[in-house]
Formats: C-alpha cells, structure tokens, sequence
C-alpha cells in the first residue's frame, strides 16, 4: 500500500495533473477536451505526460473507442489516501486540544495574578 500511496501523492504533487483531476471529477472527458485548458501553457506531448503519470498512479482510467480516448476519475487511491491521513487527524486533533486546554490554562493563571487584591483609590 505505501508504494501505491507514494504514487498517488507524487501524482498529487503537481497543480496540473491535480487540475486535470478537477476536471474530471465533473465527469468523464475525452483526451482532447481535458487537455485544452492546458495547451495555452504546455504543449501536448506534456499534457500526455501528466496524464499517464495520473493513469500509472491509478488516478484515471482511459479507455479506448475507435478514435476517441476516454479519461475517467479512479476514486480508489484517492479514498486510500484519505484513509491514510484520516489516521493522523485523530492524533492532531487531540494533540491541538490539549494545546488548547493547555493555553486556557496559562490565560486563567495570568487573569488571577494581574487582579489587585487590594482596594482602588481615587
């Protein structure tokens, strides 16, 4: 699981490729379509590049029907690695709410000791 989940964050780690998957999530798209917001910036040939390191981290699917290539999303690395995460946030969760209890705490020592215990004068 660990290498399948190092490909999915590596394919993560580029905003075009997490673009391209943006874009797919609306639903499936040929290859030409889902590379036309891209080809004002990027030539083809790099458009295909992100594209297969998304389909070899298992991200998309592409199908093939005669002339036209199918892309679709593959959700299942990605709830893999939500998964993964999803074991961390407990921990920091708790880690930020004893902080929290923590400074609450300080805030309350400091409210007692800044308090005159003697009366006001005019």
């Amino acid at each position: 699981m660990q290498d399948e989940l190092s490909s999915t964050f590596a394919a993560l780690a580029d905003p075009t490729r997490r673009a391209m998957l943006a874009q797919l999530s609306k639903g499936e798209a040929n290859v030409t379509d889902l590379a036309k917001p891209f080809l004002k910036d990027m030539s083809l040939p790099a458009v295909t590049k992100h594209l297969k390191v998304l389909e070899k981290a298992g991200l998309v699917t592409k199908t093939k029907d005669a002339q036209y290539r199918s892309c679709k999303i593959n959700p299942t690395p990605l709830k893999d690695a939500t998964d993964w995460i999803e074991e961390f946030r407990a921990a920091w969760e708790e880690s930020f709410d004893r902080l929290d209890e923590y400074l609450k705490e300080i805030q309350g020592k400091n409210k007692t000791k800044g308090k005159s215990h003697g009366r006001k004068t005019k």
